[in-house]
């Protein structure tokens, strides 16, 4: 007997064994079941070796007190001591899985079915687990013959005696024999209907491509036909009966269980679609109708019941529509789209415990490997596998996938697959997500031979694989075309130059040719510049395709790689800086503006990542015009100064351009942002504002250089339009009034000499060609127009104004403020302006009139000749002219009493109005949702054609690629159009309403 407080030698040795709740297992062992065997030490030595030996050991405990008889117990103990390999798997089996001991413990005989260990035991295929089940009459006792068969498959697989392949096999070669057994159960319950149809069962998905867990939905299709002589509508009728009932069978929950769920969602037009098809009606299908994912599952279709003859003949009349679904518009994009929506719909919480669908889970593997297969299976027929494994051994043997990529692959995909095995084989139910219990990853933990600290192990190896498919599975298509151009190991396979060809244009490069020369020259060569990009490339020919210019993000990244290749920080950046690579590679593949910019100074790519370079956030007005201020200080003359000036711009234009795309495509690290109308925002504000800095910098120069320190009259610079508004575009022109006032004791004309000489250099420099875009100044909205001076006196503007001006020119001041030069002479034009835009008691009967008037005259007389007035940004229905107009005059009207109107910004005006009750919030939406998504559409064009424009470009792949801006993925350029002409259509109803009082 044990003293008190001691702990006896059989606790002692059960924590050694591994048992963690020692207590529970001495009782267990102590109990008159296990008596005959209690003192064998082979049992505790077995039980020690199970994923979870307190579950083994009770597991056996039950086994033995279901026996029924002693004779019966007697002979189960007799042989656990006696057979290694009878105890090996059956206490494996017990420790593995709660739900096959429950199974045991029903039907205490079936652990016989362990005893056998013949050769044919070890491997059995459809045959043998035909044999198994042959005795099953009905729903249940069709559950208990899969389960005894089960049984065998998961003792092989606990022990090790077959490896994951073999076992995800076998139970796929289970699930046939139960979809024969279970239609032929089937046809039993209803010969006439067996008799009219033939019926095939196709299996995809995974048992379709031989790769089956423990327990997962089994994905069908069915074909049928008519029995010669038949009517097909009936004989359809009828093979849809046995297909349901079939389904029910394999399905429904009996006092057994049920198998698993069979599910036929896959077939054409899903669940909507009808459940038994004619081949014709398949083919007819898939030709006309098909999704590209509908195809990506094809790769797994196999005939498994029923007709087999049908159903090979199915698999061969659509597989040559499977090899050609590479040539589909937009194949790549479809299927990466597809697996990104697949991550998007997973639980937040989940994201991080998801074996298959997560970040660096199964499905990335499959994915990865079956767009391989889609792409080169057409040419290789050696690839058409729809095993993973196999298709990726191919795969690496025929080059498309570097070796030790593959290798790596396989290792991690196999390791994932056997965790995913375990979770599920605990309860057999479907799940993929891991255990939080720190019981239940001991058990998987050591189960996968982790027994050191198994919790710890686990973790670690899980984190370890799930890294190596993240790293992986993206570059898994990219990296062999740079191996296609690059110097190869000795015996390394590489991709042939058709292939690499037929990659690329799967990728949606329209010059694959060029493409590869670009490769090889970044790629080729022994240099440090070379090794960095080989490693970068891999990554950025996926962001290159994912633009609608992947030729040229290409082409834009070998021109700023020749430029700043022999840069240590420019490596450094994109090797070191995760943001950098994927910014530079959105920026130069998103149309001509952006890089056009970077080209004319390739150091601005610093700005891409987050370092000293300030990043993309815009800078403050007050910082730019300090730095800009403190150049023309440095400057030699005017034109260096002003050249200074306009490099700070371009710089800033680059900053602003490069936020806006990033923020418009959204990055791995940042999505895309919410918020139209605040990007809006920031890029009328900050390409404003630098208009404005700009315009100071060369004021101070020209004055500088002409005259010293001090004008001989004090000069202002007005905004007005859009420029006024804070609201420019990449292509706008700066629309300014000029105005002067002579100092004390200047002559009038001398003023107005120097004022007008001030004008016309300020012009000619910020246009003198050079490396950098020029600033265009627009005067055209002073009194009188073009016939008019280009710089007035304060004086003759408040003359002019009292006598001369027309309600129009009131709308325009609507826009004034003041931006450069004498901010006290700026303010009091301000002054004199506001009693016109915002005229006391708001505009009379005649006013109003006359501004409807002319709203329609630019309709009529301004559109552009064969310009689609439902796309035209600016003048079309809904447009920006509508939607400021319409702003504009309940400014005029109202803003002498409504100071929320008096602003020059057409959202802001509009959100004031809102408030003010002179428009509903319904109606304010719709014109500001108008106003920002015509504002993004001008920008677009302008970013991607690399000049201004105010309608949808023509060219498909510059419309692709303002639809891309837009946040519309490919083929959905239509989609990008119909929204654009709802959200005017409705604009433009608010319009007539508000504007033209209809």
């Amino acid at each position: 007997m044990t003293a008190p407080g001691r702990r006896s030698s059989t606790f002692t040795r059960l924590l050694r064994h591994g048992f963690t709740d020692a207590s529970a297992a001495e009782r267990l062992l102590e109990s008159d079941q296990l008596a005959p065997i209690r003192a064998d030490p082979v049992l505790l030595e077995a039980l020690g070796k199970t994923a979870d030996p307190d579950l083994a050991l009770l597991g056996l405990v039950r086994l033995v007190e279901a026996q029924g008889s002693h004779t019966a117990e007697r002979e189960l103990l007799d042989t656990l001591v006696a057979a290694k390999p009878l105890r090996d798997r059956l206490l494996g089996v017990l420790g593995a899985s709660a739900a096959l001991a429950d199974h045991l413990a029903r039907h205490p005989g079936d652990w016989q079915e362990l005893v056998t260990y013949e050769p044919q035991d070890l491997h059995p295929g459809v045959a043998e687990f035909e044999r198994g089940l042959a005795e099953a009459k009905d729903p249940v006792s069709l559950r208990v013959a899969y389960r005894r068969c089960l049984l065998s498959i998961a003792a092989r697989d606990v022990c090790g005696t077959t490896d994951l392949a073999q076992t995800a096999a076998e139970l796929a070669d289970l699930a046939t024999a139960t979809l024969r057994a279970a239609l032929a159960i089937a046809g039993d319950a209803a010969p006439g209907d067996a008799a009219l149809c033939r019926l095939a069962v196709v299996a995809m998905g995974k048992c379709g491509g031989h790769e089956l867990n423990y327990v997962s939905d089994v994905d069908v299709i069915f074909v049928g036909e008519a029995v010669d002589g038949a009517d097909e509508g009936k004989a359809i009728q009828a093979a849809t009966r046995l297909a349901a009932h079939m389904m029910r069978i394999c399905s429904e929950t009996t006092v057994e269980g049920s198998i698993w769920p069979v599910d036929a969602n896959l077939r054409p037009e899903g669940r909507n679609g009808p459940l038994v098809r004619t081949l014709s009606s398949h083919l007819a299908y898939y030709q006309r109708w098909a999704k590209t994912w509908e195809f990506q599952a094809l790769l797994k279709a196999r005939p498994v019941a029923g007709d087999i003859e049908l159903g090979a003949e199915y698999v061969a009349t659509l597989a040559p529509l499977v090899w050609h679904a590479a040539e589909r518009e937009n194949f790549v994009a479809d299927v990466q789209k597809m697996r990104r929506r697949v991550v998007e719909n997973i639980p937040v919480a989940e994201v991080d415990r998801e074996l298959k669908l997560g970040p660096g889970g199964l499905r990335d593997v499959e994915f990865a490997v079956q767009l391989l297969q889609l792409v080169h299976g057409r040419a290789d027929s050696s690839l058409r596998s729809g095993t993973t494994l196999d298709a990726l051994k191919a795969l690496a043997a025929g080059g498309y996938v570097g070796r030790a990529d593959a290798v790596q692959l396989d290792d991690s995909y196999r390791f994932l697959r056997l965790m995913e095995h375990r979770i599920q084989l605990y309860r057999l139910r479907r799940t993929h997500l891991v255990p939080e219990d720190s019981a239940d990853l001991r058990r998987i933990g050591r189960s996968l031979g982790l027994r050191v600290d198994p919790v710890v192990e686990l973790k670690r190896e899980w984190k370890r694989h799930r890294a190596v498919v993240r790293r992986l599975h993206e570059k898994l298509f990219y990296r062999p075309l740079l191996d296609a151009v690059a110097q190869l190991a000795t015996g390394e396979a590489r991709l042939s130059a058709d292939a690499a060809r037929e990659r690329l244009v799967a990728l949606g490069y329209a010059d694959p040719a060029a493409a590869l020369r670009h490769l090889e020259a970044l790629a080729s060569g022994v240099s440090r510049k070379a090794a960095i990009q080989r490693t970068l490339l891999p990554v950025l020919l996926g962001w290159f395709a994912d633009s609608a210019e992947p030729d040229a993000g290409l082409l834009n990244f070998r021109k700023v790689s020749d430029a700043l290749g022999k840069t240590p920080w420019y490596l450094r950046l994109l090797r070191d800086e995760g943001a950098a690579a994927e910014n530079l590679a959105r920026v130069l593949s998103a149309g001509r503006l952006a890089p056009d910019l970077l080209m004319r100074a390739p150091e601005a790519v610093a700005l891409l990542g987050d370092g000293d370079g300030g990043g993309l956030e815009p800078r403050a007005r007050a910082h730019l015009e300090q730095e800009v201020l403190a150049a023309v200080r440095r400057a030699d003359g005017g034109e260096q100064a002003v050249t200074a000036a306009r490099g700070v711009r371009r710089r800033e234009l680059f900053r602003t351009a490069a936020a806006d795309i990033v923020a418009s495509y959204g990055t791995e690290e940042t999505p895309v942002v919410a918020d139209q109308g605040a990007l809006v925002d920031q890029v009328g504000g900050a390409v404003s504002d630098l208009t404005a800095v700009t315009l100071a910098g060369t004021l101070r120069a020209v004055v500088r250089d002409g005259w010293g320190d001090t004008l001989p009259t004090r000069f202002a610079v007005i905004a007005m339009g859009r420029f006024g508004g804070h609201e420019l575009g990449y292509g706008s022109d700066a629309d300014v009034l000029f105005v002067h006032e002579p100092r004390e004791g200047v002559d009038e004309h001398e003023a107005s000499r120097a004022a007008s000489a001030v004008v016309s250099e300020m012009r000619r420099l910020l246009q003198v060609s050079s490396a950098d875009p020029p600033l265009l100044i627009d005067a055209d909205l002073r009194p009188e127009g073009k016939s008019g001076p280009l710089v007035r006196s304060l004086k003759s503007y408040e003359a002019y104004y009292r006598r001369w001006s027309l309600v129009w020119e009131s709308q325009a001041l609507l826009r004034a403020e003041f931006v450069a030069g004498d901010e006290d002479l700026g303010r009091r034009f301000i002054e004199l302006v506001d009693p016109l835009r915002y005229p006391a008691e708001g505009l009379g009967e005649d006013a109003v009139r006359e501004i409807r008037r002319l709203k329609a005259r630019m309709e009529s007389e301004r559109m552009p000749r064969g310009a689609d007035p439902t796309l035209h940004t600016k003048l079309g229905r809904g447009g920006l002219s509508d939607v400021e107009w319409t702003v504009q005059l309940f400014q005029l009207q109202h803003g002498w009493d409504e100071p929320g109107l008096r602003t020059t910004r057409t959202r802001e005006a509009l959100a004031a109005a809102c408030a003010a009750e002179l428009v509903s919030g319904e109606d304010a939406a719709i014109l500001d949702e108008a106003w920002v998504l015509a504002t993004r559409v001008r920008n677009a064009v302008m970013l991607v054609r690399g000049r201004a424009g105010d309608t949808f470009p023509s060219d498909g792949r510059e419309l692709a690629a303002v639809g891309r801006y837009l946040g519309y993925g490919p083929g959905h350029v239509g989609d990008m159009l119909d929204d654009y002409r709802r959200t005017t259509r409705r604009a433009r109803a608010v319009v007539d309403e508000l504007f033209y009082g209809a």
